[in-house]
């Protein structure tokens, strides 16, 4: 029998499972309840989850995991690293992460101090993986950040660091109970944009303010021996003014994403006949082979920070979705990304002179057209 002067415990109320309808499945449904208990057998509660927002004061040591090796999705979590520094000026930030080339990029961020890079597969490389992970588990962190609305791996990282609060999206594909878990914007899909709208949501700042764009923190010396190269470049083919300015051409890209030389050929015939006062010149890709059959002035680099520095010297680039499109980005060049296949409302570049360019089932003569008549092909536009 209950004692008299006892309260009755309150019960959560537990979310409605919607078991008749034909968006239930009892598989996924059984397997993401297994794997809820088994992250909270294997890593405990990670912090009580709380509705207050994340505190403005009193983050000294941050953690960012990211996961994910490509060229692109490592220089979209630059805006993350932008705007941490403003919230939290005094702040150091570790970044735990398997891209090889994170400290070409995130090495010029004042804040960032410690950069774990983990192999890219952790099942050939187990003491590397375990190694780094030790490391980084030394450290007591305020603030860590799942930064991947996606990826679980990403996650479960976090997990494993040592931090007071835990910040990340709540998605049916993350598991593991964090202090700050921040719902998917549906109206926000964008890969650079959204880590930062994961930390102003938890803050509860302004998600609609302006968001910082990708950056690698190119120096004014690098910046001008990008120019020089292109001006050796250029001097080589026996030009020797540049006249309005230099358009880069990538030509290459992945898998269907490859818009091929015939299609270059088309573009580039109607875009030099509407602006004959500027240069062009080929970047090459890291196969070290023209796209362009060599028909142009070219630029080849291994070297990441090079690259970039060359492509800042730039008036305009153009390529279709690829990596050295978010490069481009990262280096404040003006930017036309050609997408025919890909979402240009997730991968596209944004912010001041950068232009996604929908041209699915586009003819290359009208791609040209349309990117001709940009602001930053006319007198006093915005370069």
């Amino acid at each position: 029998m209950a004692n008299r002067y006892s309260r009755p415990r309150p019960t959560a109320a537990k979310p409605t499972v919607l078991k008749n309808t034909r968006y239930y499945d009892p598989i996924n449904d059984f397997r993401r309840r297994v794997a809820r208990r088994l992250m909270r057998l294997v890593f405990g509660n990670h912090g009580q989850p709380t509705s207050d927002p994340l505190p403005a004061k009193g983050v000294y040591r941050i953690l960012v995991c990211h996961v994910s090796h490509s060229l692109g999705n490592t220089l979209l979590l630059t805006p993350l690293l932008a705007e941490l520094e403003k919230v939290y000026p005094a702040a150091e930030i570790d970044i735990l992460t398997r891209s090889p080339i994170a400290k070409d990029v995130y090495g010029h961020y004042f804040s960032v101090q410690n950069i774990f890079t983990m192999p890219a597969h952790g099942v050939g490389h187990p003491f590397q993986f375990f190694g780094t992970l030790k490391r980084m588990r030394k450290i007591r962190y305020d603030l860590a950040i799942d930064a991947d609305p996606l990826s679980q791996t990403g996650r479960l990282l976090m997990l494993l660091s040592n931090s007071t609060y835990t910040l990340g999206f709540s998605s049916p594909k993350k598991h593991g109970e964090i202090t700050h878990a921040v719902p998917l914007p549906s109206h926000l899909e964008s890969k650079g944009r959204r880590p930062v709208y994961l930390l102003r949501s938890a803050m509860g700042r302004d998600t609609a303010a302006e968001y910082p764009v990708p950056d690698i923190r190119l120096s004014a010396v690098e910046r001008e021996q990008g120019r020089e190269a292109l001006t050796r470049s250029l001097a080589a083919s026996g030009i020797e003014s540049p006249g309005r300015g230099i358009i880069g051409i990538f030509g290459n890209a992945t898998g269907p994403k490859l818009l091929g030389e015939a299609w270059w050929t088309r573009f580039l015939q109607v875009l030099q006949a509407q602006h004959p006062d500027y240069s062009f010149v080929e970047i090459v890709p890291a196969s070290g082979k023209s796209m362009l059959s060599s028909k142009y002035p070219a630029y080849f680099s291994s070297d990441l920070r090079k690259l970039a520095s060359v492509l800042s010297g730039l008036a305009v680039y153009i390529s279709a979705d690829c990596g050295i499109m978010h490069l481009a980005c990262a280096s404040d060049v003006p930017t036309m990304g050609i997408f025919t296949v890909t979402n240009g409302g997730e991968w596209g570049p944004y912010g001041r002179g950068r232009h996604t360019i929908a041209a699915h089932g586009m003819a290359p003569e009208d791609v040209a057209q349309m990117i001709a008549a940009m602001p930053e092909f006319t007198p006093g536009g915005s370069i």
